[in-house]
């Protein structure tokens, strides 16, 4: 591992404002720097290398923020922030059940908890792992209101519609804001998405469809370009581009010559929508990807 420097949790948080209403609270992708260890671990090397924003929606009094972040730390800054713009009243919506989106649950462990069915029954069922991570999130502070399908909530005078998709994650919620607005989670990502379910990737490129048909006219995904987030987001053309090499990825049983090309090669139809940034820790993430999904294209093949 190169030269690294351990840094506290929290201590290179950005705060972004990218569109009215809406802060995005921005970390990682600091070349050099780690948070929690120089020994492999799911916050540095799953997160935080990739760069991660949780996002809080807010008008007067009263907030929803969008994901709790990376530690506790991160999720104190979140509330500290909101509390010293005047905010009294904070509501929680979480977007799936991965650690780094539920990792600062504890410090809303007062507040409305807002999660899908499915979101609370994958954390319920994965308690255990969580608790025992490294780092641990423990305890994990669970969802204490949920819904199924589509939930609308008002945030002051903000309308806010949280809906479920089946993208990434079988258990995806985003968020629908006025204006064709959309807080995307991890049902996509720039430049390429993570696979976390290879065996249901026809099932998410399905989901892919359901959100386009929703027209966000901007994104703000989790995991993404600093920059793009900063100046309000994404265009649809992102979930083109996640769609597009998704596909490639299904396809590869039909073509496993293209399973040993680099990422800008194999992406290169994505890369050309021109909604994707090249980021080099990316390539890691495609290998991954490439490896799930021909153990399971290998597996079926088999049966």
């Amino acid at each position: 591992m190169m030269n690294m420097t351990l840094r506290e949790p929290g201590s290179t948080l950005r705060v972004l404002s990218p569109c009215p209403h809406v802060l995005a609270f921005y970390d990682g992708r600091r070349p050099g720097t780690r948070l929690f260890s120089l020994e492999e671990n799911w916050l540095d090397d799953g997160a935080y290398s990739l760069g991660i924003a949780s996002y809080a929606m807010l008008d007067g009094a009263e907030a929803l923020v969008f994901d709790t972040h990376l530690s506790l730390a991160h999720a104190r800054l979140v509330r500290n922030t909101l509390e010293a713009r005047g905010v009294r009243r904070i509501r929680v919506a979480l977007s799936h059940w991965h650690d780094d989106h539920i990792a600062g649950n504890a410090v809303f462990a007062d507040c409305e908890i807002i999660a899908n069915e499915e979101t609370a029954a994958l954390l319920a069922e994965n308690r255990e792992r969580l608790e025992t991570a490294f780092p641990p999130i423990c305890p994990l502070v669970m969802p204490n209101r949920l819904f199924s399908g589509r939930l609308s909530l008002t945030v002051g005078r903000l309308s806010v519609t949280l809906q479920q998709m089946d993208i990434h994650t079988r258990d995806g919620t985003v968020a629908l804001l006025p204006d064709g607005l959309m807080l995307a989670g991890d049902v996509l990502e720039d430049p390429i998405p993570y696979v976390d379910e290879p065996e249901r990737l026809a099932t998410h490129l399905r989901g892919l469809e359901h959100l386009a048909a929703l027209q966000p006219r901007r994104i703000l995904p989790a995991h993404g370009h600093e920059a793009t987030i900063a100046a309000g987001g994404y265009g649809p053309a992102l979930i083109t581009a996640n769609r597009i090499y998704l596909e490639k990825l299904l396809h590869l049983k039909h073509e496993p010559e293209q399973a040993h090309l680099p990422l800008p090669e194999f992406a290169a139809e994505a890369f050309a929508t021109g909604a994707l940034h090249p980021f080099a820790p990316y390539e890691e993430v495609h290998r991954q990807n490439v490896a799930r999904v021909l153990a399971v294209q290998d597996t079926a093949g088999s049966d």
